[in-house]
C-alpha cells in the first residue's frame, strides 16, 4: 500500500539502487594520465565504447539484480508483515554486500592498472538505501504492534 511509509522508504531505496546500473561508481586514474570509468556494467576508458575489462562484473551485475528484485518483492508483500520484515533483512545485508564488494572491485581494478580511484558520489547509494531500509523495518515493526495490540483489544 502506498499510503504507508515503509512503502515510501522502500520505494526511494529501489529507485537509488536502480540508478546505480546507469551511472559511475569511480573514476580510475593511470601514471599515463587515462582515466577509466568503473560502473556496474564494466571498466571503460574515458573516449572508448568497448569495457577495457569486464573481469568480476558479472558478480556485481547480480548483487545489483539480487538487491533490486528482493526490494521490489519487499514492497509488495504488505499483506504478510513477519515476511516483509525477513525480506527487508536480507535486502539490507544485501545492500551493504554490495557496496563493499564494489569497494573491493574498484581497490582491485586500480591495482590492476597501478592508478588511483576517486570515488563518485553514487557511490553511496547503497549506503543510502541500507538506511532507508532500515527504516522500513523500524516502521513495518511498529504497523506489526499495532496490529497485535487492536488483536488484543478484541
Amino acid at each position: 500500500m502506498i499510503q504507508r511509509i515503509q512503502t515510501i522508504y522502500l520505494l526511494l531505496a529501489e529507485v537509488l539502487i536502480g540508478v546505480l546500473f546507469f551511472v559511475p561508481l569511480a573514476n580510475i586514474s593511470t601514471k599515463e594520465n587515462l582515466l577509466y570509468r568503473f560502473d556496474i556494467q564494466g571498466i571503460f576508458q574515458e573516449g572508448a565504447s568497448l569495457a577495457a575489462t569486464d573481469k568480476y562484473n558479472w558478480l556485481i551485475i547480480l548483487f545489483w539484480a539480487v538487491c533490486f528484485i528482493l526490494l521490489l518483492t519487499s514492497i509488495f508483500m504488505f499483506r504478510n508483515r513477519k515476511k516483509q520484515i525477513r525480506f527487508s533483512v536480507i535486502t539490507l545485508l544485501c545492500c551493504l554486500s554490495l557496496d563493499l564488494f564494489v569497494l573491493y572491485n574498484i581497490w582491485n581494478a586500480s591495482q590492476m592498472f597501478s592508478g588511483n580511484f576517486s570515488l563518485t558520489i553514487y557511490y553511496v547509494f547503497p549506503v543510502i538505501s541500507s538506511v532507508l531500509i532500515f527504516l522500513a523495518i523500524k516502521a513495518i515493526e511498529k504497523d506489526e504492534l499495532l496490529v497485535r495490540s487492536i488483536d488484543r483489544i478484541r
